[in-house]
């Protein structure tokens, strides 16, 4: 294996491995020690790609706004329901990207690092604005508000899930919630036009080739 592929393959694996740790015990109470155990490396690999426990904080927060799976779509409005039902699926089944949203919450991460939910809201203020240009939203849609409620929304229905779980997983609801809000947002000719159905994410990454994970 050329070794810069095995360098990406290791910063990767550390990365994993302080996603699972931070996501069991938080960013206070993790520890090298506990990271090092997980990916099976040496303290040395550990610091020639990340120079301290903040600094991999700061690497697996930097992995939290992900489009990955999205797929161009006619209608804006669908890429992003599409990114919403992607990242709710993924959520469950990947500690990198559990862990990002538990730093987010944090407020001593908070603190420390901010979060990424700027970059959300701008991700999807971006697909409104485009949407709107195409004659997808209603008037007085405001893409920055609107995308700032979603983000807002959709951590809230995530943090509640977490916390009162019921039967069905985190995209039934992540679902549901955009069933509720969309007709506030889009034109009547273009309501029944939108998948919002929770199993389309396994559908999308069929279609672009990306592996479900487990």
């Amino acid at each position: 294996m050329p070794q810069q592929e095995r360098a990406i393959r290791t910063r990767w694996a550390i990365l994993e491995a302080a996603g699972k740790v931070f996501d069991e015990w938080g960013y206070e109470a993790a520890t090298i020690a506990q990271i090092l155990a997980q990916a099976e490396v040496t303290r040395g690999a550990l610091y020639f790609h990340f120079s301290s426990k903040e600094d991999l904080a700061r690497g697996v927060l930097d992995t939290a706004v992900t489009t990955e799976g999205v797929l161009p779509q006619e209608l804006k409005l669908q890429e992003l329901v599409d990114a919403s039902l992607l990242l709710a699926y993924r959520l469950t089944r990947e500690p990198l990207l559990r862990a990002s949203l538990r730093l987010s919450v944090d407020q001593r991460a908070r603190a420390l690092f901010g979060t990424r939910w700027p970059d959300w809201i701008e991700v999807l203020a971006e697909l409104l604005r485009q949407a709107g240009a195409n004659g997808e939203t209603l008037p007085g849609v405001d893409p920055v508000q609107v995308a700032r409620l979603l983000v807002g929304s959709w951590t809230g229905v995530q943090l509640v899930s977490d916390a009162v779980p019921q039967e069905g997983e985190l995209v039934h609801e992540i679902a549901a919630l955009f069933r509720l809000v969309l007709p506030a947002i889009a034109v009547p000719e273009v309501l029944p036009r939108l998948d919002v159905a929770a199993d389309r994410p396994l559908r999308l990454m069929s279609e672009a080739g990306v592996p479900a994970p487990n």
